[in-house]
């Protein structure tokens, strides 16, 4: 089942039949700081994560902040339980403990993902670990 459109807003159902799945992209923002900021943070910067894609548009993002953030945005990316901490946690502080830096994670919209576009290990596989000698890679190298 693809996206429809409704007055140019993109409506996705939450459940599909056809091998695909739904994550939300997220926009990641420096925002304002709980004390000064040490490390190259500024308020404003962003990224975008659409699926597995990471776009930076304007600016650049500090690859120490990224490896902190990272944990989160794969748990934000899939529809969680209201009940869930990580439904509010969407403020992330700089991993420096000298730099007052916050990150905030928004959900902007949802994007179908196809199954078969992110992994070649079958989804009715029983014993995965007995798929291993058969796998290979993109570059032709093939796994374990």
């Amino acid at each position: 089942m693809l996206p429809s459109k409704n007055n140019g807003v993109e409506i996705v159902p939450e459940t599909t039949n056809d091998g695909s799945f739904i994550l939300y992209d997220l926009k990641v923002e420096v925002i304002k700081p709980r004390g000064e900021h040490v490390c190259s943070h500024t308020v404003g910067d962003y990224f975008l994560l659409r699926g597995e894609q990471l776009s930076i548009p304007e600016g650049q993002f500090s690859i120490y902040s990224l490896a902190a953030l990272m944990p989160h945005l794969t748990v934000h990316q899939r529809e969680l339980n209201e009940n869930d901490w990580m439904m509010t946690d969407d403020i992330i502080a700089c991993p420096d403990p000298h730099c007052g830096g916050l990150f905030m994670i928004t959900r902007t919209n949802k994007t179908v993902i196809r199954r078969s576009d992110t992994s070649v290990v079958p989804k009715d596989a029983k014993d995965r670990r007995a798929l291993i000698p058969r796998l290979v890679y993109p570059n032709g190298i093939k796994a374990g």
